[in-house]
């Protein structure tokens, strides 16, 4: 009996929060034509624009929207041109007519003069045109069978998004980490240097100073220096990012604040400097952090 290859492991799909989706349906009753625009926002935030005869579906549309997106300022509009089927032909209201033609023989007659309404100004009283009603209940349930659709492509869209900026991210936390490695592995070197330099700085008045006191203070010095904890942390804030990217559901709040954390233990790393190649790769590494704040704040 064969066996089947291992499936490859799969990423559950970030999203980002920026797409466009239009989708239209040419059916007998008319055209729909959903457009879905989402742009950043902390929450789920529709603003929804639909023709007046479908307004009952607002609280459905609500619901679908919630059930497939997390995040994000959501434009979502429906226009919908009526077809063969729902236009029909107008319709005069007979009843009406006849009052309108009573009530201009009256008025002649009363001022002496004939009663000779135009057609045209007929045409135009409220109410006299019958216009074709539409069937209302199935234009509704096409028009929601859409917006799934439509949903499918926007939701698609973010995933293709999310996707690239994973990649940024997930590329920018190797280079992360590859800086916090490089200052880890330089430290045991630069505080020797410093205390080789304050030695030398000391020779002269050596004798003068209780050997026991001195290395006290330098010992003090190398603790204000070591940086072993800011490391550690940057380490560890930097796994959880990926571990996060990893996650299912939303994950753009809690990477804004790792992304604090990370920018926090940055700044420390800087004021702890004790040389310029030390400050010149916690700038470095401030900047990445800001390129990955800049990114996450668009995933859902």
């Amino acid at each position: 009996m064969t066996r089947s290859p291992p499936s490859q492991p799969t990423h559950p799909k970030t999203r980002s929060m920026t797409a466009f989706a239009r989708e239209t349906e040419h059916a007998d009753l008319g055209e729909l034509t959903w457009e879905l625009r989402s742009v950043n926002h902390r929450f789920l935030d529709p603003h929804l624009r639909l023709p007046d005869d479908l307004r009952g579906l607002e609280t459905t549309v609500r619901e679908r929207l919630a059930a497939r997106l997390g995040r994000g300022k959501v434009d979502c509009s429906l226009r919908f041109v009526p077809g063969q089927a729902s236009a029909g032909s107008l319709k005069v209201d007979r009843r009406l007519l006849e009052q309108l033609l009573t009530a201009a023989d009256e008025v002649g007659t009363r001022i002496g003069e004939p009663a000779t309404p135009h057609v045209f100004e007929l045409l135009r009283w409220p109410g006299l045109l019958e216009e074709p009603r539409q069937d209302v209940d199935a234009i509704g349930a096409a028009a929601l069978v859409l917006l799934e659709r439509t949903l499918d492509t926007l939701v698609a869209a973010r995933e293709r998004e999310g996707a690239r900026l994973r990649a940024l991210i997930l590329e920018r936390c190797d280079k992360l980490a590859a800086h916090v490695d490089a200052v880890r592995a330089r430290m045991p070197q630069l505080l020797a240097s410093v205390r080789t330099r304050i030695r030398e700085r000391l020779s002269e008045v050596l004798g003068e100073l209780d050997p026991n006191r001195l290395e006290q203070e330098m010992a003090l010095l190398a603790q204000r220096l070591d940086v072993d904890e800011e490391t550690d942390r940057l380490a560890v804030h930097l796994e959880e990012v990926r571990k996060t990217l990893d996650a299912d559901g939303p994950v753009g709040r809690r990477l804004d604040f790792l992304m604090q954390e990370l920018n926090r233990e940055a700044n420390t790393l800087s004021s702890k400097s004790a040389d310029a190649e030390t400050t010149h790769t916690a700038v470095e590494m401030k900047v990445l952090v800001e390129q990955m704040r800049e990114q996450v704040q668009n995933l859902e």
